[in-house]
């Protein structure tokens, strides 16, 4: 796969799958043995039901998420991707309960592709202005 064929996927990732949860998708777009480091730790699965296991629990947490590309960068089979996630705060989300206010904030993802299919993701979100914006952590 392209570096462009890469990034397209990437970029379908968050358009399609997160913002309008077609799961379907990851059968496609993610390789089977596939490892989402950022989830790993939390006892979910490995491989592509992990990637389901993470998708459902950012939309149960943020059910009209709604994420914007920024910019992808690639090379050779990694993509790093900037992204904005907006959305309402429904379900627990990084250790908070539920508010019912407003998320606005940033995020950086790294993904990793082996012949057209991603097989490492990782997610650096901006936690602690998410955590500000529902009042689980005083701002400085």
């Amino acid at each position: 796969m392209s570096i462009e064929g890469n990034k397209e996927i990437a970029r379908r990732l968050y358009e399609e799958v997160v913002n309008y949860g077609k799961a379907e998708l990851l059968e496609t777009f993610v390789a089977d043995d596939s490892d989402d480091t950022t989830r790993q730790h939390a006892g979910w699965s490995i491989g592509r039901a992990g990637f389901r296991e993470h998708l459902e629990w950012l939309r149960s947490a943020v059910p009209d998420v709604h994420t914007t590309v920024t910019d992808l960068v690639a090379e050779d089979d990694r993509v790093v991707v900037y992204w904005r996630i907006e959305g309402t705060h429904q379900g627990e989300l990084f250790g908070a309960a539920a508010t019912g206010k407003p998320i606005d904030a940033t995020s950086i993802s790294l993904i990793t592709f082996r012949d057209g299919q991603i097989v490492n993701y990782t997610v650096l979100p901006d936690r602690l202005t998410i955590l500000r914006q529902v009042g689980a952590v005083a701002a400085a």
